[in-house]
């Protein structure tokens, strides 16, 4: 612990020492200079060194932020992010739902927050949450290829960035700036709002303040709370106390929540660059669904009390017309826990995490067709679990890398390298273990315009990582996974091999792009059911192989008609992975072919959607895996702005998702059998900023 306190305050000190002397342009990463209320479009990139146009980067990237973030913003990241190409989620409730990226979850994604880790034990077990608050975020990135290098070997699925404000970097024009929403959602009778000020002194300083809270019941489903495979042997038990299971609809129980948090921070912006911090506390209590035991019909309600205070800073610097055209420095820090209540309040298991992760970058000047940066990251993890389902023994992971990210433009040709090198340690004393590794990593992808706004590209990657502490020290009952987790301290490194093809075109009145993708891996990890039983669990021990990913994306927008000031659009998006360990069979828990389509009409006071979604049934399983049968959700909305558009106008939307009240479960979540997604849920979400 007194190596993690210096390397902690180690990095504050180089984070906050870097002088606050940057352009005005560097200053504001994605709001552009002079103008506060409007944030970058969408067909910017901010997660990255320097900004790019979303058409120069070769992989895929999802952009949510404005309108569209209003609309599709709930209380969890994973559940915002559901209808975006290519994501899925893990759908463990209402209240703990993280994303899948391609098929891929857990430590093979990153999800950030303002570039910096979120500092929880999301990662661990699907029953837990991930500590960000999507009702602040201004805007949310996904990026997939060579810009994912960045943050760590663990992106090689991709990374999901929100981007809030909670250090400024701007300067607001008025004397405060506020904005505020509050949201009704009837399906789990949730109340929520958000709010954050901003307050400009002596003209350099910004002050900041935000928070929120959320107060949901229980959620309401479509149906049944057991799905038909699990219904049907409930009703088939002798036992009285497991066929009245079958029984139990429209209400799923223990899955209420109540969250707040609060956060306050200031910058330093001048002309000539800017400083800033902030200091932030979350707080929740939410409900696990209960997985039913169908032999005995006990279920367990537990919930979840979970407690985070992080620290966070960020500063640029102005390094002229040399090599570097600025210096970016970032660090957090934060200290997490939960605890497991039982339905007396007494508490069973509790995690504690320490995260730390500091960030250098130097982005270059743009030297003709030249344009790129080099940096180098800290990540420090001090974890423990204590409590009867203590799967993972205490353990510490202290992990450094050097990346780069290097773009050429010779106008119609563009291609870009992404590199890095990662030496990761990870620990642990309790069970005398200690493993070291060196992982390399590299990408290089180009795109050529062959018509004019048509643009094909493809990428070839080689990416390696190293096996978490959880893969290599997990002995024990893990409640979240229904599981006796068994690791394997001789893991190697993971290594993938993947490339990539990307076809994508615009015009005044359409836009198109699509991607397919294929990745091999050598020492993939992943979980085999061996048969035998311990603590009343099946014992699941991890292993390596070799797999093979591949599958696609599309999405398109068509413009139907221009009335005046209104414009009517159709689009649709698909996507589809097909996962498999070689000799063993399919990797479980792989989302099925989705196709959702859907046509809108905007105009300077009103806007409004249908859209219908479809997944497919996923009959391609594991061996201890079920089938999924396929569903078939309809939305829709209106949006009411009385005083025209503009981000600091009053917007009022009214939505209705799942209209028919449809029994819809995910194919990759634990809770699929026990836990279907919302029933009919009528939202309205009123947003204003002044």
């Amino acid at each position: 612990m007194a190596r993690f306190v210096l390397l902690a305050g180690a990095a504050l000190a180089v984070t906050l020492s870097v002088p606050a002397w940057a352009a005005d342009e560097a200053a504001s990463a994605d709001v552009p200079p002079g103008d506060y209320h409007e944030p970058a479009p969408q067909d910017i990139v901010v997660t990255a060194p320097f900004e790019r146009n979303r058409v120069d980067v070769v992989s895929p990237v999802s952009v949510l932020s404005g309108q569209d973030l209003t609309r599709e913003v709930r209380s969890n990241i994973g559940d915002t992010l559901a209808r975006q190409p290519g994501v899925s989620t893990t759908s463990f409730g209402p209240n703990a739902s993280r994303p899948i990226l391609r098929g891929f979850q857990g430590e093979r994604i990153r999800i950030l927050t303002d570039g910096i880790g979120s500092f929880d034990v999301s990662n661990t077990s699907v029953d837990h949450a991930v500590v960000i608050n999507p009702l602040l975020a201004e805007r949310i990135e996904v990026l997939r290829g060579p810009a994912s290098l960045q943050f760590g070997s663990s992106a090689i699925g991709g990374v999901v960035n929100v981007i809030d404000k909670r250090i400024p970097r701007a300067i607001p024009d008025e004397a405060a700036h506020i904005d505020m929403t509050g949201t009704y959602g009837s399906a789990a009778n949730e109340w929520s709002g958000a709010g954050a000020v901003d307050v400009p002194v002596s003209g350099k300083v910004v002050l900041h303040a935000d928070g929120s809270y959320l107060d949901s019941g229980d959620l309401h489903v479509g149906g049944f709370v057991l799905s038909p495979a699990a219904r049907a042997q409930a009703l088939a038990s002798p036992n009285p106390e497991v066929r009245s299971l079958a029984d139990l609809k429209g209400t799923l129980p223990n899955s209420g929540a109540r969250t707040w948090d609060i956060a306050g921070g200031a910058s330093v912006i001048t002309d000539t660059g800017q400083l800033g911090f902030a200091v932030s506390h979350y707080d929740s209590l939410y409900g696990v669904p209960t997985r039913y035991d169908l032999t005995t019909g006990e279920g367990e309600n537990v919930r979840l009390a979970v407690k985070q205070t992080r620290v966070d800073a960020r500063t640029e610097l102005d390094l002229g017309d040399g090599i570097f055209q600025t210096l970016r420095g970032r660090f957090g820090f934060a200290d997490y826990k939960h605890a497991e209540l039982a339905e007396d309040g007494t508490k069973g298991t509790q995690f504690f995490n320490k995260g730390l992760e500091g960030r250098l970058e130097l982005a270059q000047n743009k030297r003709g067709i030249w344009q790129g940066a080099i940096g180098g990251q800290l990540l420090i993890r001090d974890f423990n679990v204590i409590g009867d389902e203590a799967f993972v023994p205490k353990n510490e992971t202290v992990q450094y890398g050097l990346f780069t990210l290097q773009t050429l433009d010779w106008g119609k040709f563009k291609t870009e390298f992404g590199g890095r090198i990662e030496r990761t340690h990870v620990s642990s004393d309790p069970i005398d273990a200690d493993r070291q590794f060196t992982t390399y990593s590299g990408s290089v992808g180009a795109s050529y315009e062959v018509l004019p706004g048509w643009r094909i590209g493809a990428d070839v990657s080689h990416t390696e990582r190293a096996p978490s502490a959880e893969e290599l020290f997990a002995n024990g009952p893990h409640a979240g996974t229904q599981a006796f987790e068994i690791g394997n301290v001789n893991f190697k490194k993971e290594k993938s091999l993947g490339l990539e093809g990307t076809l994508r075109g615009s015009g005044r009145n359409y836009t198109f792009e699509a991607s397919a993708y294929y990745t091999e891996f050598a020492n993939y990890i992943f979980d085999r059911q061996t048969g035998e039983v311990r603590d009343g669990l099946p014992v699941f021990q991890s292993a390596q192989a070799d797999a093979r990913y591949l599958g696609f994306e599309a999405q398109a927008t068509v413009t139907l008609a221009r009335l005046d000031d209104w414009k009517i659009e159709a689009d649709g998006l698909a996507d589809y992975v097909h996962a498999t360990v070689k000799n063993v069979g399919p990797v479980p828990r792989i989302p099925p072919l989705r196709l959702l389509g859907g046509l809108s009409a905007t105009g300077s006071m009103f806007d409004g959607r249908v859209e219908v979604e479809h997944s497919f049934a996923q009959d391609r399983v594991a061996a201890f895996e079920t089938t999924t049968d396929g569903y078939t959700l309809v939305n829709a909305s209106i949006g009411i702005r009385p005083f025209g558009e503009g981000r600091d106008k009053p917007e009022i939307l009214l939505a209705a998702n799942n209209l028919f009240d449809v029994d819809a479960r995910r194919h990759a979540s634990f809770l699929k059998d026990f836990a279907p997604l919302a029933g009919r849920d009528i939202r309205v979400t009123l947003k204003a900023s002044f």
